[in-house]
């Protein structure tokens, strides 16, 4: 019997208890390989700890190369000798995502699930910073493309049923001042997933799939959960969010948009409802935080919220 999601017993869902086992995507099983970039901390780390205790092979990239090995020799003890793969890679640069495919293709011939996860994010203006700007967009989207341009084409070839994970988040949505960068490469993955999902729908006899991350407020702390105690209050753990994740891409969906103990999802929804018809209302960019809206937007948000709640 396989073991259930290690973060199912915290994480809810309305047709959950706690300790229920969470069905898995046919992808998700022992013996497929799994490709994690930014696996050396939170998600990432999360994300390929989990895989690693349902029986898959996974390779682990990212640039913190010290805390990479670190979590290697830890999943080969869940996992066994010759089923974890370390390779150090900066996702920005072709040459070694290039690297990085042929390493897992020569030494396991295919991917099941490719998490495309590694982020950075900076704070400032759309008019300061160009180099924190380049870094971001180089990260945050060129690494999503770089992967998706060297991984995916050979994924095409495969006979058996594969999944693309890319990570993004609502703030490429809902645009949340502040963050000009970040929110732009989020904003700019959120098109490219949505792209790639229609492209492998229509191709013939394609079994790979593409799905679009957006994770809430999740623990982010570099060390490991268990010696963080308790989480702060509203966040969830990188465990929680990634047994969330799984759980939707088996459900098929593909904006997987986490919610967090702070923010429900009924919340989530009516902030991007609202954002969207900035367009179509005519209403000023990120209207939400303008002051001749902001009582509006307040009236619209418990509106909307009092009849989900009826």
């Amino acid at each position: 019997m396989r073991p259930p999601l290690a973060g199912a017993a915290s994480y809810r869902l309305e047709q959950m208890s706690v300790g229920d086992e969470i069905d898995l995507h046919p992808v998700i099983q022992a013996g497929r390989v799994a490709v994690i970039t930014g696996a050396a901390s939170s998600i990432g780390r999360a994300a390929a700890e989990e895989l690693a205790r349902l029986g898959l092979k996974v390779a682990l990239s990212d640039i913190a190369k010290e805390a990479l090995e670190k979590l290697g020799k830890k999943l080969v003890g869940i996992i066994g000798e010759g089923n974890v793969l370390v390779i150090p890679t900066d996702v920005s640069k072709l040459e070694e995502v290039v690297r990085l495919r042929d390493k897992v293709y020569e030494a396991w011939g295919e991917v099941a699930v490719l998490f495309n996860n590694a982020s950075v994010g900076a704070k400032g203006t759309s008019w300061e910073g160009i180099e924190s700007w380049r870094r971001v967009f180089d990260v945050n989207l060129f690494g999503v493309v770089n992967v998706q341009q060297t991984f995916v084409p050979s994924m095409l070839h495969q006979e058996n049923q594969a999944v693309i994970i890319n990570s993004g988040s609502k703030r490429g949505i809902t645009n949340v001042p502040g963050y000009g960068a970040y929110n732009a490469s989020e904003a700019a993955i959120k098109s490219l997933t949505e792209s790639l999902a229609h492209e492998l729908r229509v191709r013939p006899q394609t079994n790979v799939t593409a799905h679009l991350f957006m994770p809430g407020w999740t623990l982010t702390d570099p060390h490991d959960e268990e010696s963080l105690g308790p989480p702060p209050r509203g966040a969830w753990t990188a465990t929680e969010s990634v047994a969330f994740m799984l759980d939707a891409v088996r459900q098929g969906v593909f904006y997987i948009m986490v919610p967090d103990g702070k923010t429900r999802m009924a919340v989530d929804k009516l902030r991007i409802m609202w954002a969207a018809a900035d367009i179509t209302e005519g209403r000023p960019a990120l209207s939400r935080w303008h002051p001749n809206y902001k009582a509006l937007f307040e009236e619209y948000m418990r509106e909307g919220l009092a009849q989900l709640d009826e």
